[in-house]
């Protein structure tokens, strides 16, 4: 196609004219040229940076020409500079559990600027947000065909309240839209639908600009979208809400690894099993903070679905993206999955014009580099309860027994006898599994199917699940082929075996249909249960009674294998402890065996209906099968059918009523949604950063506690401080759902923060929950403590090991800490989102230096803590801390002051970066 480029009167823009149209953009060749740098090796994750610079240095938005020389400094320096910039993405996504506490808060925000004499009608996102409902639908009905008309009509019931809000928010705020429930999940539809790796908008002198899609989401998996090239990384929903406001990101130039991908994949090995071994690789190396981008001539070899598959688990690995450039493959994908055709010439045109393109000639400076061969890849699983424990699929049973060993020789030998199941009532004992070697309990189930044995290991959870391979047609074909294969040789998922599909899309429906595969999935138990994340974020749903009574009464470790990303403890069901992310034809088989203890590599699944054992490779399809099932099946057509009414909704979600209003009317009697008391009493002035004196310890945590053990999610029971406040409100437990759906009441959540059943708090010898001293220095809830301290006025600090705050972008993983009085959270090291929140709510982080650390220092959660210095406090600034022991002795330790940009002081003396915002728009 013809392309020509003219010289605009600004500063490296230029105009490029694509099938017969013009349109302008800033071009990076222009800029070298001009003498800004040379920024031709840079690689393009940078340069989508770089443009954003450039862009909004001609319009004056506090980037300076030193801002854009800085990157070529960064190549100058071999990929790093770490000058702080302020980034402007061009949009933010949202999904429902962190979008409705963001909506609620710009809800507040609209009460609060009132309160301060300004219009509530300042309070509107500048920039374009789309928020997919999709963390709602529960798993409460599986393995039939009622299912999915079922889950769907429960989670109507269930979350009314938070749907008539959301669709009041549609109204309500411009730039702001909603995708309703039973569409699919957001990164999904964000990567199949709302992307369009070129954004074009006008500009303030009416011109039409073109410029590279970028974004943020409330959810950390935003990052997926990187495999087609759209830069876009979580944040928490309080950046986010700062960001949809106007205000920059705050961040620093960051480092980009190389991850050389060479070769391409091998035969019965699938995309998830080389993500796993991407991520063991990239924790290993250690790239918090970083950018990591994917070259190499494997690319070529390498399809977008698995490349959005590995950029999906930048979490896991650890970074802020990892970002695949354009090429020929994101042509291809852009075209398949129904984007237009001119937007389609625009993206080739301007990554070739701009050096966004990449092919044999691609050549950037990285930081550090790391190299693959996709052909050494082998079929894999990881767990039990971190995704970078990566595990080949033939080690897989044999270090199960390790894991079961390790949890077995932490109890006595009394113990683990006691976990032994005697008969009663005349049932039969059950019997020694093979290779069980005395370490593994074992327990009996009588069901209205039969009688059936559990034992530690025993899979009661198998689930096809997540943006992560649910939006992969190969992987999802697969499954397909391998539920066929084992229908028509008579196997089946073991009785106690949990089963579901949740797709990512309405699209994936649309071609295991077409591809006639569902059927056979059905057959297995594998039906539709909806369109959301479900199982992969602990909307399992409850297991069957008599199975859950089974595990608890002999302390089994049950099992989860799901084709998600997160498998943290506590996550997945409050039943299993045990849980590994596995591709969907390996869920699949794993639900056939019903067992960790089995290596699938070798022994048989089952029996197949003349009694001859069925291996794994019976019904393991070839990848020339999926290849041309997949060429068959996932048609533009299917994407173009599927998202044509996308914001639409079906019928129940058109039938829910609404208040036309400009701020809202906030029930009193609700319990999902609630004014929060961020901005009540809010003055127009902000206040100053002070010391911290004589505060008390809440909690002293580990190493890798993550976003799961601080924020609430997943259910709670009746006994916990939520269960009991919904109690006292006439609410009955079938009726509690979930924390993630009541994330619109900070009284729930506050009661749910640092509650997880899994966290430890070192305070306490051996005590998994939410608990902690109070002031008598009595065992008792963490939100009761809480309180007890701040109605005495005492200041609150807690202490953290390594990654502190790891895993999801929960911004109530800061909100709750906030508002359960903590003022300074200290820690070995912070992952990157969870350290924004917690200056974004006024939160000061602060990391150990010179080697000290909870465990060096012998913390007990005793002592009394002061940490001065914080008046006349500097971006990263060493200051002093007094540590006073229970004994009377004392200690003065230096702490490193994780507010690391001179905004983030702003923030802090504000009390967050909303009531900075806030104040701001009042006074304009």
């Amino acid at each position: 196609m013809p392309i020509t480029v003219g010289q605009d009167n600004a500063k490296a823009r230029k105009t490029l004219s694509v099938n017969g149209k013009s349109i302008s953009f800033y071009s990076i060749p222009a800029a070298t040229e001009a003498g800004f740098g040379d920024f031709s090796r840079l690689p393009a994750a940078l340069k989508v940076v770089l443009e954003n610079m450039l862009r909004f240095e001609d319009g004056g938005f506090s980037v300076s020409t030193d801002d854009i020389k800085a990157f070529g400094e960064w190549a100058e320096k071999g990929g790093k500079n770490p000058r702080e910039i302020a980034y402007r993405p061009a949009r933010v996504l949202m999904q429902d559990f962190t979008g409705v506490p963001a909506v609620v808060d710009l809800a507040a925000m609209r009460d609060g600027i009132v309160g301060l004499k300004g219009s509530a009608a300042k309070i509107n996102p500048l920039v374009p947000v789309d928020l997919v409902i999709d963390h709602s639908v529960m798993i409460d009905e599986f393995g039939n065909p009622r299912a999915f008309q079922m889950n769907v009509d429960r989670e109507y019931e269930r979350n009314m309240e938070r749907y008539q809000f959301l669709k009041w928010g549609q109204t309500a705020f411009d730039n702001f839209r909603v995708v309703p429930p039973g569409t699919g999940i957001c990164h999904q539809v964000n990567l199949e639908y709302l992307a369009q790796t070129v954004w074009t908008d006008v500009d303030q002198n009416g011109n039409e600009v073109a410029y590279p899609d970028t974004l943020v989401g409330t959810d950390s998996h935003t990052t997926m979208v990187n495999g087609a090239a759209v830069l876009g990384w979580g944040v928490g929903g309080i950046e986010a809400e700062a960001a949809m406001l106007g205000q920059p990101i705050s961040m620093l130039i960051p480092e980009v690894v190389g991850f050389e991908l060479t070769g391409e994949m091998t035969e019965g090995t699938t995309g998830t099993d080389l993500v796993l071994k991407v991520v063991e690789m990239l924790r290993e190396l250690g790239v918090v903070g970083k950018f990591v981008e994917f070259y190499g001539s494997g690319l070529d070899k390498l399809p977008l679905a698995d490349r959005a598959t590995i950029a999906n688990m930048a979490p896991e690995y650890g970074a802020t993206c990892g970002f695949f450039p354009i090429d020929a493959e994101t042509i291809r994908y852009l075209r398949n999955t129904g984007r237009d055709e001119d937007r389609i010439a625009l993206v080739e045109a301007y990554a070739k014009e701009n050096g966004f393109w990449r092919d044999e000639t691609y050549n950037p400076i990285y930081t550090d580099t790391l190299s693959l061969d996709m052909g050494s890849i082998v079929p894999a699983i990881s767990g039990p309860k971190r995704p970078q424990d990566y595990i080949a699929l033939d080690a897989a049973a044999a270090t199960f027994h390790k894991y079961v060993e390790g949890q077995r020789s932490a109890k006595d030998a009394s113990a683990r006898a006691e976990g032994r199941w005697e008969a009663e009532g005349g049932q039969p004992e059950p019997q020694e599994i093979p290779g069980n070697e005395g370490h593994h309990k074992l327990g009996y189930v009588t069901t209205e199917n039969g009688n059936y044995q559990l034992h530690d290991g025993s899979i009661v959870i198998a689930s096809i699940t997540s943006c992560t391979n649910t939006s992969n047609p190969y992987v999802m074909i697969g499954a397909g082929l391998v539920a066929k294969k084992a229908h028509e040789l008579g196997l089946t998922r073991k009785p106690w075996v949990k089963t579901s599909l949740a797709p990512g899309s309405q699209v994936v429906s649309e071609y295991l249909e077409a591809a006639d595969l569902q059927k056979d999935l059905d057959a297995i138990g594998f039906n539709l249960v909806g369109y959301g994340c479900t199982t992969c974020i602990g909307n399992s749903g409850p297991l069957a009674e008599e199975i859950s009574k089974c595990i608890n009464d002999h302390d089994l470790i049950g099992v989860s294998v799901l084709s998600g990303n997160r498998n943290f403890e506590g996550r997945i069901s409050p039943d299993v402890r045990a849980n590994y992310l596995a591709s969907p034809p390996l869920v699949v088989a794993y639900a056939l065996v019903g067992d960790m203890n089995v290596d699938i590599t070798t022994a048989p699944l089952g029996q197949d209906k003349d009694g001859n054992d069925v291996f794994l490779k019976d019904i393991w399809p070839t990848q020339k099968e999926i290849a041309d099932l997949v060429e068959q099946t996932v048609t533009r057509e299917a994407f173009q059918s599927k998202y044509a009414d996308v914001f639409k909704g079906d019928e129940k979600w058109q039938a829910v009523e609404i208040t036309d209003a400009e701020t809202y009317d906030w029930p009193a009697h609700s319990t999902y949604i609630q004014n929060p008391p961020y901005f009540q009493g809010m003055g127009t002035e902000p206040g100053t950063i002070s010391n911290i004196e004589g505060a008390k310890v809440l909690a002293v945590l580990g190493d890798m506690v993550t976003t799961d053990h601080i924020s609430p999610a997943g259910s709670f029971a009746t006994t916990t401080p939520a269960g009991q406040y919904l109690l006292e409100r006439q609410v009955q437990p079938r009726e509690f759902n979930s924390y993630g759906s009541r994330r619109g009441n900070h009284e729930i959540m506050m009661r749910g923060t640092f509650a997880n059943i899994r966290i430890k708090n070192e305070m306490l010898d051996g005590v998994e929950g939410g608990y902690t001293k109070g002031p008598n220095g009595e065992q008792t809830s963490i939100y009761e403590a809480s309180m007890a301290h701040q109605e005495a006025g005492t200041p609150l600090v807690v202490f953290g090991g390594e990654q502190y705050g790891a895993g999801s972008s929960r911004d109530w993983a800061a909100k709750g800490t906030a508002l359960l009085g903590v003022k300074a959270v200290i820690a070995e090291s912070f992952e990157r989102i969870h350290r924004s929140n917690l200056v974004g709510m006024g939160v000061i982080p602060f990391e150990f230096t010179g080697g000290d650390t909870r465990k060096s220092l012998g913390l007990t959660g005793e002592e009394t803590v002061s940490i001065r210095g914080l008046d006349t406090i500097e971006p990263q600034q060493d200051v002093p801390c007094d540590i006073t022991f229970a004994d009377g002795t004392a200690k003065t330790i230096t702490l490193k002051c994780r507010i690391d940009t001179a905004p983030e002081i702003e923030y802090i003396e504000h009390g967050g970066v909303l009531h900075y915002v806030l104040r701001n728009l009042a006074k304009s």
